[in-house]
């Protein structure tokens, strides 16, 4: 059985030499005008692939599904049922089921969060974080950025990704932001994406990747059911979704404060009642533990 595993370890890790061997030549063989030629025809072919114009004429999208939720170490610290609701390329609404009491919004580069607490701006780090999170968003890339000046596209090989066979393509923004997609070579969609990143608050590099499978077609779409993104190699979230709705009129009011205050005015007067009978109980139980002691 040893033999078996380790066998199968030296296959694999062969494979992968193999793979990166190939991509290096095939880039070194290139003219750049070459590399840049098949890098798009390969977006081209991936774009087709998730729906062409239904892809590219997205206005919404609702996700219902569960999040898992990692700390640094990579420990799992929450998992919980959740409605998304975006707006792309910068608009983005979380709420938490079935309470709808915890919800995040995303507003380009305005955000607000509800919580126990009531409604209060988001900082200022994760505002900064999340907007470079919206210019490395694959939606983003594969609709909008693309066509930016000054993006540079580069081919960047054969590789074996996730098992599978797959093609690199890599682009460089005027920002010199480099982000990498590997394309399976079956079905042309994306199942990974790699991007340099920066710490906001120690601005430390890093790199960031993200995991694409599982996919559906709904309503012409090929969506990803499962996603799950990693930081310096420590899993920062995981996804699976329930169901996905394209393009039910998402109202632009949802992504407002004015939306989040609305809310607290239903679920505050539960949330301070319900904190109010929280605090006499444990009131109640300390005075019996008072009474127990002096018996």
């Amino acid at each position: 059985m040893k033999q078996g595993i380790l066998l199968g370890v030296l296959l694999a890790t062969g494979l992968l030499a193999s793979a990166n061997a190939r991509a290096q030549d095939a880039d070194e063989l290139m003219m750049p005008d070459q590399s840049s030629a098949k890098a798009k025809q390969i977006i081209d072919q991936a774009i087709d692939a998730l729906g062409g114009e239904k892809y590219l004429n997205i206005h919404d999208v609702t996700c219902e599904g569960r999040l898992g939720t990692f700390d640094h170490s990579g420990q799992l610290t929450g998992f919980g049922h959740f409605i998304d609701y975006q707006i792309p390329p910068s608009k983005e609404r979380q709420e938490n089921l079935p309470k709808r009491n915890i919800i995040e919004v995303w507003n380009a580069d305005k955000g607000w969060d509800l919580d126990r607490g009531g409604v209060s701006p988001m900082p200022r780090v994760d505002l900064a974080d999340n907007m470079e999170s919206e210019k490395k968003d694959i939606y983003n890339i594969l609709r909008w950025r693309i066509h930016e000046p000054g993006m540079i596209f580069r081919y960047a090989g054969e590789d074996l990704v996730d098992l599978k066979p797959a093609q690199w393509v890599e682009l460089t923004d005027s920002d010199n932001r480099i982000i990498r997609i590997a394309f399976a070579d079956d079905t042309h969609l994306p199942i990974r994406k790699t991007a340099a990143t920066r710490d906001p608050k120690t601005q430390i590099k890093g790199q960031e990747i993200e995991y694409f499978s599982n996919y559906h077609p709904i309503q012409g779409i090929q969506t990803a059911y499962q996603i799950a993104r990693e930081r310096n190699g420590i899993k920062i979230f995981q996804v699976f979704f329930d169901k996905c709705d394209y393009n039910t009129n998402v109202s632009d009011s949802l992504f407002t404060k004015d939306s989040l205050d609305q809310r607290w005015a239903q679920v505050g007067k539960k949330e301070t009642a319900r904190e109010q009978k929280e605090a006499q109980e444990r009131k109640k139980t300390k005075q019996e533990s008072d009474d127990s002691d002096d018996n």
